[in-house]
């Protein structure tokens, strides 16, 4: 079965750095579009980045545009999410999410279409 690990997590200062890993297994990582979305304490889900299958192709949150990259390793069925220039705003649990269809499209976010989703990874950011 589809399965999603998240890591990579933790507190770290505002305007540092870190680097999310989302290692996939159960399904065929390099046919499907993959998404970040985070969760703050007391919200809703927000989406962050979306990329494609062949991983040339991402969008991403105008909150987090500029600041965050997303990238992908298919040989390695890894989905990554560089983060710098680190927020309190950005504290929030870090989740990566399959698309539901193998499409080459870059897919517009939609909850609805990224059923499957780790359990994710905290990132703090505080002083």
């Amino acid at each position: 079965q589809v399965q999603l690990v998240e890591s990579g997590g933790g507190l770290v200062q505002p305007g540092g750095s870190l680097r999310l890993s989302c290692a996939a297994s159960g399904f065929a990582f390099r046919n499907y579009a993959m998404s970040w979305v985070r969760q703050a304490p007391g919200k809703g889900l927000e989406w962050v980045s979306t990329i494609n299958r062949a991983g040339n192709s991402a969008y991403y949150a105008d909150s987090v545009k500029d600041r965050f990259t997303v990238s992908r390793d298919n040989a390695q069925n890894t989905l990554y999410l560089q983060m710098n220039s680190l927020e309190p705003e950005d504290t929030a649990v870090y989740i990566c999410a399959k698309y539901v269809f193998a499409s080459s499209e870059l897919p517009i976010w939609r909850a609805a279409d990224f059923p499957k989703r780790g359990q994710g990874t905290q990132v703090t950011v505080s002083s």
